[in-house]
């Protein structure tokens, strides 16, 4: 009895001490569990109230303002540059048409054949010709190639099938399939006709698949000199093709280049200051720097928001045994950093080719141009999550985020249907219409019909050899207008629609309908309250402040 009432004494003297232990432990899960709400409530605070909250500076929106400003300067010198380059490629490519092709007219490429033999010898000896007196004829500064003190020839290739005897009249042929190649060089400014230096020169038209003629040409671009750029030297590798694949007895014939640009050897420019390239590539190296700080601050902000993310789910798990959702996950996963972040990299890799485009070590303005142009697309959109601050404009982009899942999940269904349609016009309305020719320009008119566009000439065009086939395709046309435009069209608005409802609904009620917005609506504070003037490891030190202080007061309860 004795031993028994020692244990009951020591256990009605302990019993104070675990319940004081216990509630002493509540209180510090609560000050953590208010501590991460803080810093959550914190991340999820535009730059305004950061700034009220814990006097920080809005760094990186100040940032992205002037990296809107400078990029947008360079991609506007870029294009104006680029613009006068393809302008000069093209009115080039326009006169070599004009100069080598017999009987050229704007506009009629399309059309331009041969179907005489006569005629491809004249057009090939006319392309000799018009060669051999380029500094006659020609009006701009175009000058043959040279390889030291000699000119560079005049390529002619044939390709041909090795062997073959072909009789279409009773009805048999005889086709070795292994294609050759003969080609000639001729020096036309010795030699003004293709007689004259290859007599025995021959085309065999049966077997013959195609004729090339290469040449190039030297140039210079000088109307860069009127907006102080210094002109830059062209190599223009003309290429004329004489095609014979489809052995129809019309020969399509086409001429295309490809341009080299080069710094110009030796140069003297009077009567203009030029302005320097080093500028210029100090301007490109200071967006360069620019967009590194950008893309750090933004992949730190989005290892922050993941650490968060870590800590919620932590406590949810282990304080509250539950699993949150991906949605409430992917609150963390900030996808206007992210957007920033890709912009960054695409304006740097952009960046870096304008240099060497400027330094002549690349000439590809279309690879900068898509680098440039994206990533300029991409920080003029980032824009718009700071409009997003303000209530009026925040429920589109809360519109857009929500609608997005059911918008791609209705637009896989709905492809599925427009891709049947796009092959099924193919194989069926591709002999008897221009449009339906290819898959690409097959979806190109179905697109076109969706917005309304070009309706009447796609039934018009509908050639009438065939009966069954047109028909057909009244059906077909009908049917696809009918079902995109006023069911597809129709349904696609209907979810843009009820989301929006949705989303306003939900701003007018004020009522959180997320497990996040649930825990943060607990915490009350205000930016300005002062609460979150800490440090970075402010929460650990409060929650041992307030111990210290609680543990002291209890001491002092029990003394």
């Amino acid at each position: 009895m004795e031993e028994t009432s020692d244990l009951y004494d020591v256990n009605e003297t302990n019993a104070p001490t675990h319940w004081a232990d216990h509630q002493h432990e509540c209180l510090e899960n609560l000050d953590n569990v208010d501590c991460l709400r803080r810093k959550i409530k914190y991340y999820f605070m535009n730059p305004c109230e950061k700034y009220h909250a814990r006097g920080r500076k809005p760094w990186k929106l100040i940032l992205q303002i002037i990296k809107i400003a400078i990029i947008t300067m360079q991609l506007v010198s870029f294009g104006l540059s680029n613009q006068m380059v393809v302008t000069f490629k093209e009115e080039n490519l326009l006169t070599f048409k004009h100069l080598f092709l017999k009987g050229y007219a704007d506009g009629g490429m399309d059309t331009y054949a041969v179907y005489r033999q006569t005629d491809v010898y004249d057009h090939i000896d006319y392309i000799i010709g018009q060669y051999g007196r380029l500094h006659n004829i020609t009006v701009g500064n175009h000058e043959y190639k040279k390889n030291g003190s000699i000119y560079t020839p005049l390529l002619l290739c044939q390709d041909f099938y090795r062997n073959g005897t072909i009789f279409p009249g009773s009805e048999t042929f005889e086709i070795d399939a292994n294609v050759e190649t003969d080609c000639l060089e001729v020096y036309p400014m010795y030699h003004t006709s293709v007689r004259e230096v290859l007599p025995h020169f021959e085309l065999h038209f049966k077997r013959m698949l195609s004729v090339k003629i290469t040449f190039v040409l030297k140039a210079i671009n000088l109307q860069t000199v009127r907006h102080r750029e210094l002109p830059d030297c062209y190599d223009f590798l003309v290429f004329i093709t004489f095609n014979n694949q489809a052995h129809s007895g019309r020969i399509k014939v086409d001429l295309e280049t490809d341009v080299d640009i080069n710094e110009c050897r030796d140069w003297k420019v009077t009567g203009a200051s030029a302005k320097s390239i080093y500028l210029t590539v100090l301007f490109d190296c200071l967006i360069i720097i620019t967009c590194i700080t950008s893309f750090t601050l933004c992949t730190r902000s989005v290892i922050t928001g993941i650490r968060l993310q870590l800590e919620y789910t932590l406590y949810c798990r282990n304080d509250c045994g539950k699993e949150i959702p991906w949605s409430d996950k992917l609150e963390f996963v900030n996808g206007w950093y992210i957007l920033i972040i890709v912009s960054d990299t695409l304006t740097i890799i952009g960046s870096i080719l304008k240099i060497e485009i400027q330094t002549k070590v690349l000439t590809s303005y279309d690879i900068c141009s898509i680098f440039l142009g994206t990533g300029t697309m991409f920080v003029w959109i980032g824009v718009i999550r700071y409009m997003g601050y303000f209530r009026k404009y925040n429920i589109l982009i809360l519109t857009l985020r929500a609608a997005f899942p059911n918008v791609i999940r209705f637009i896989c269904c709905a492809g599925i249907i427009y891709l049947s349609y796009c092959f099924c016009g193919w194989i069926v309305l591709g002999p008897y219409h221009e449009k339906f020719r290819t898959l690409n320009t097959v979806s190109e008119c179905l697109f076109s019909l969706i917005n309304g566009d070009d309706m009447f000439p796609t039934f018009k065009n509908m050639k009438q050899k065939s009966s069954l086939v047109w028909t057909f395709s009244r059906v077909y046309l009908y049917t696809f207008v009918s079902l995109f435009i006023y069911m597809i069209l129709s349904l696609f608005i209907t979810i843009i629609t009820d989301t929006y409802d949705t989303i306003k609904q939900q701003q007018q009620s004020g009522t959180p309908t997320s497990e996040l917005q649930k825990f943060l609506s607990v915490c009350k504070d205000l930016p300005n309250s002062g609460v979150y003037r800490l440090n970075e490891n402010s929460c650990f030190s409060n929650c041992c402040i307030t111990r210290f202080r609680k543990h002291q007061e209890r001491l002092t309860s029990e003394a």
